[in-house]
């Protein structure tokens, strides 16, 4: 099976962004996958905003993608675009470090008139890091989440179908990812 490397690009640590793809990460591993999650708001902010290539923490991540087969990729969304942090970590990578792979791009927030900011903001980006192809993503309010007081993550049946639909997809297209590769 493939691995997938999972990236919240919020900068808080009880985000529900970040909760949400722990919790799809489960769902990639029960399918098989090997997950490797990744929160941006843990690499130091002197390598993010020195543009510190070389710092170890920067050198890793790059190593990360590098490894991944498919890459999700979770962001709140301020002021109708991604975060900050993530856009930093993306400025490191190389500038095709997404080649060759799958990405599923997903995003909350805590109104509908940030639903096409996966289109509009985040997709670009991934595009011309050479994505080989870039699922439907996924918008999710920030009210359709909740977080119980064990940690874990509660979805609204409406949400949580549509969610399980879009990763799986994501994981199908892992899944033909090396027969369309072979076929080249």
């Amino acid at each position: 099976m493939a691995t997938v490397l999972s990236v919240s690009g919020s900068p808080s640590a009880s985000s529900r962004t970040g909760r949400l793809l722990r919790h799809l990460d489960q769902r990639l591993v029960a399918q098989g996958h090997e997950v490797i999650p990744l929160d941006v708001r843990t690499v130091p902010a002197e390598a993010l905003l020195g543009a510190d290539f070389r710092h170890p923490a920067i050198v890793e991540a790059t190593e990360l993608f590098a490894r991944a087969d498919g890459v999700v990729v979770g962001t709140p969304v301020y002021k109708a675009s991604y975060s900050g942090v993530l856009k930093a970590l993306l400025d490191l990578l190389p500038q095709y470090a997404l080649t060759d792979k799958t990405v599923l791009p997903l995003a909350t927030g805590g109104s509908t008139a940030h639903v096409l900011a996966i289109d509009y903001a985040l997709r670009p980006v991934l595009n011309s890091m050479g994505a080989a192809h870039i699922v439907q993503g996924w918008f999710t309010l920030d009210k359709d989440i909740t977080v119980r007081e064990d940690g874990a993550v509660s979805l609204t049946p409406t949400t949580a179908e549509a969610l399980g639909h879009v990763v799986d997809q994501f994981a199908a297209a892992l899944d033909r990812a090396p027969l369309l590769a072979a076929a080249s």
